[in-house]
């Protein structure tokens, strides 16, 4: 086979992988629903009742605009944009990367083009993007290692051998982390994107000269929001997040309280929430971890005293705010798609 017909084959399976990663997330979801007593799962979630729900799609909106009001912070003092637009493009981003089938980043990226409609040059709307991932992943992180101090205190061979695996997925996470900081600040690491980039443009046929968006343009707006006199502004949206992550062990405790569950503290809360979030993220490519989330809560329920139907209703109940908030996101993007369109259309 030819090595041109290998890159191709690869560049489809790419293409693909948010597709079948759906499907096979999918079936592993609807698996675990069957296989452990649907009856059970109904009448788990039947319990936690309308008014369960909507207190935890109250706390997911909070979440979500807390992680708008960090990415502010971001740009604040860098670009004339409202908060309110960094709020609506964060449901955005969230409503694209839990309802489509697209890897969990496909939703940040139009999120940084649609920033541009409202002025933000496309180097600093990639820049903030970039920014604001690094900082999701690196709290996220810190959240999950928090969950495997407190899971060691639970003890039990189960118990040991989650916490043992996560050790080790933070271990590797911590060095992407680092690769993601080190590419936007080390200087070596730019020198490399830039030449790689020129020979590609020189492959192209391309102008070599970086224009707004480059590699060139993007890493002068890095060093705009990285700026020392910004620590602030950067600690702020760090703070931010963390606390955003903490906030979804809420949702837990509210449709825990609407079933009728006693005996979960809140330290048993605050680990499924954290190391169920890990596992989620670590199924990347499969979007908004289908299956892989409802197995984690199975797992993790069963440490602390949870059977397999009252983990399940947990886990989709904290997909009902996905769909809740989720689609009115989709449509609020397609209408800012469309007036983009209105406006730079030309007139007939």
């Amino acid at each position: 086979m030819k090595p041109s017909s290998t890159g191709a084959i690869g560049r489809a399976l790419l293409r693909r992988l948010p597709l079948i990663g759906t499907i096979l997330g999918l079936g592993l979801g609807i698996w675990l629903v069957v296989t452990h007593d649907l009856h059970a799962v109904g009448e788990a979630f039947g319990r936690i009742g309308a008014l369960g729900l909507v207190g935890i799609v109250l706390v997911r909106a909070a979440i979500v605009a807390t992680c708008g009001f960090a990415w502010a912070r971001l740009l604040a003092g860098l670009a004339q944009v409202e908060t309110g637009a960094f709020l609506i493009l964060r449901f955005v981003r969230e409503g694209i990367n839990v309802l489509l089938p697209v890897a969990s980043v496909g939703g940040d990226v139009v999120g940084g083009r649609l920033l541009t409609f409202w002025g933000v040059t496309g180097s600093l709307a990639a820049a903030s993007i970039l920014v604001d991932m690094l900082m999701q992943v690196a709290t996220q992180g810190l959240f999950a290692l928090l969950g495997v101090v407190l899971l060691t205190r639970v003890g039990g061979g189960t118990a040991e051998a989650l916490a043992a695996w996560t050790a080790g997925a933070l271990a590797v996470t911590a060095v992407i982390v680092a690769a993601f900081f080190a590419v936007q600040r080390s200087g070596a690491a730019r020198d490399l994107v830039r030449r790689s980039t020129d020979r590609m443009r020189r492959w192209a046929g391309a102008a070599v000269t970086p224009r707004n968006g480059a590699p060139g343009g993007v890493y002068d707006a890095l060093d705009a929001v990285w700026a020392p006199d910004r620590r602030g502004a950067l600690a702020a949206g760090f703070g931010l997040h963390l606390l955003a992550w903490g906030m979804g062990a809420v949702e837990i405790w509210i449709a825990l309280a609407c079933i009728g569950v006693e005996g979960v503290t809140w330290t048993e809360i605050v680990v499924i929430e954290a190391l169920s979030q890990a596992i989620k993220s670590a199924a990347f490519p499969v979007p908004s971890g289908l299956g892989v989330q409802e197995g984690g809560f199975v797992l993790l329920g069963g440490l602390f005293g949870l059977d397999p139907g009252t983990a399940l209703a947990l886990s989709l109940a904290k997909r009902v705010p996905d769909v809740v908030l989720g689609v009115p996101a989709l449509i609020a993007w397609q209408m800012l798609e469309a007036r983009r369109a209105t406006v730079v259309s030309p007139r007939v």
